[in-house]
């Protein structure tokens, strides 16, 4: 793709995160990025933010869900809103202010050099992630190289990436992804099941005092566990496909 056809937006999906959304405008406005922010359904307080933001900036599209779907859902929902809208790219953060927002021209020069590239970050975490946080990451890091054959995959859980909007629609539409907090491990899987490249940046990932989390204990782990079960049986139809590949992601 030439670089003059690329058009870059983010897209963030928001679920009851009020205290970061301003500041994620802002930053966005100030590399001239349009913004499709996706309210997965949530309270009042949230929803008049969202709704001033809006009317307060040009460069925003919102899509509202009347009742929460889950972060899966909702970055579905704007990966479609960006295809429609003809952008090229999504550049993917969370409303939670965990990301470093720094690192997004970063992002974008790869983006720029590759464009028909999955661009990924894997976190660089500080003393901020609880130790239950970083080791238990490990379980889905074990099943996602067992479900890739492959150990190349250095973190599939970051919610930091750039897609590819073409490419990642029918990705999604093929794959029938989960809807919820699985959809990030899910996606990269898959991914890098139909070959296509992926670049993986290291990105600083804070984890905010007395930050507000929505994943589930017991649901979004039995999710994440059916998921990685569905994602094994799919790697035994790849098995050949997958021994005899020759990939030189970065």
């Amino acid at each position: 793709m030439p670089a003059e056809n690329i058009n870059l937006c983010a897209i963030i999906p928001v679920y009851n995160h009020p205290d970061k959304l301003d500041y994620l405008v802002q930053r966005l406005s100030e590399l001239n990025l349009s913004v499709i922010m996706v309210d997965d359904g949530s309270d009042s307080e949230c929803c008049k933010i969202l709704k001033r933001l809006e009317k307060e900036n040009t460069n925003i599209k919102m899509q509202v869900h009347s009742v929460n779907l889950g972060k899966g859902a909702a970055i579905k929902t704007a990966i479609n809103m960006a295809q429609k809208a003809g952008f090229s790219h999504a550049l993917q953060i969370d409303a939670d202010g965990q990301h470093d927002l720094n690192d997004i021209p970063h992002f974008i020069e790869a983006m720029k050099k590759h464009p028909d590239a999955l661009i990924a970050g894997y976190p660089l975490y500080d003393e901020t992630i609880p130790r239950q946080r970083y080791y238990g990451r490990y379980a889905s890091h074990v099943w996602v190289w067992i479900n890739t054959l492959s150990m190349s995959i250095k973190d599939s859980m970051c919610g930091f990436r750039i897609y590819p909007v073409l490419q990642s629609w029918q990705l999604i539409n093929e794959g029938k992804l989960g809807n919820r907090m699985e959809y990030d491990i899910e996606f990269i899987v898959r991914w890098y099941w139909t070959g296509q490249p992926l670049i993986q940046m290291p990105t600083k990932v804070i984890y905010l005092e007395h930050g507000l989390s929505h994943f589930r204990l017991i649901i979004d782990n039995c999710l994440i566990s059916w998921m990685h079960t569905r994602l094994f049986f799919g790697m035994l139809l790849r098995l050949p496909k997958l021994l005899t590949s020759k990939r030189q992601d970065l």
